[in-house]
């Protein structure tokens, strides 16, 4: 039984890497450069500057929480390999009851008391998920830690990923800058471009396997 335990811990932990990966520059992206994301999308036509300016507060309400949430979804799926979907269920209730409050709280309360545009209620819906999200993310985490150990990232995974994305947003909002006069479409893409390649040169030098692999594949498949 210990053993098993083990070989769960570590492949959660590997699995929880590999999200890890993915999810924190996108969640930095959606908050840095969440307009040049949804405009790459979606700015052509009748959908003009104040509609992706909308779209991109709902997106960075929606990265508050993205890592959490994809992290709880992978300590579930733990729980199921231990036969046990009493616990994730639990904490799913929970994470429904403050995410309905908190949502009614920040979408109908909020624009009464500040002075914004009701418009950004949508926003507020998607912060108080994220909330939920990170509250379910700790309860499952401390519940699997009493069944298997702690399991989680790192600490120096953790500031590499989240130091590789912020320098990632860093460089996308110089070329962001620098390239003010290029149409707005082909701005976006060079932005996002070079958002993805600054985190992945980063990861890669910093000898995250995920990094390492994916440039593995890149080279083979161009050979």
């Amino acid at each position: 039984e210990a053993e098993a335990a083990r070989r769960l811990r570590e492949r959660t932990e590997a699995a929880l890497r590999r999200i890890a990966f993915f999810v924190v520059p996108s969640a930095v992206a959606f908050v840095a450069v969440g307009d040049q994301i949804v405009g790459l999308i979606y700015g052509t036509g009748r959908f003009g500057a104040e509609e992706v300016r909308w779209v991109w507060g709902v997106l960075a309400g929606a990265a508050v929480g993205l890592v959490a949430s994809t992290a709880a979804r992978l300590y579930a799926s733990a729980f199921y390999a231990l036969r046990d979907s009493r616990t994730p269920f639990r904490f799913a209730l929970v994470r429904v009851a403050v995410s309905t409050s908190l949502g009614a709280l920040l979408a109908l309360g909020a624009p009464r008391v500040l002075p914004i545009d009701p418009r950004w209620s949508v926003a507020g819906i998607s912060i108080a998920a994220g909330l939920a999200g990170w509250v379910e993310f700790v309860l499952l985490r401390r519940a699997l830690a009493r069944r298997l150990g702690p399991v989680g990232l790192a600490s120096r995974m953790r500031w590499t990923l989240w130091g590789a994305a912020g320098t990632a947003a860093a460089a996308a909002w110089a070329a962001r800058i620098l390239n003010a006069p290029t149409p707005a479409l082909l701005r976006a893409a060079l932005v996002l471009a070079v958002f993805g390649m600054v985190y992945w040169v980063f990861t890669w030098k910093a000898g995250v396997p995920e990094a390492q692999e994916l440039r593995r594949t890149i080279f083979r498949r161009g050979r």
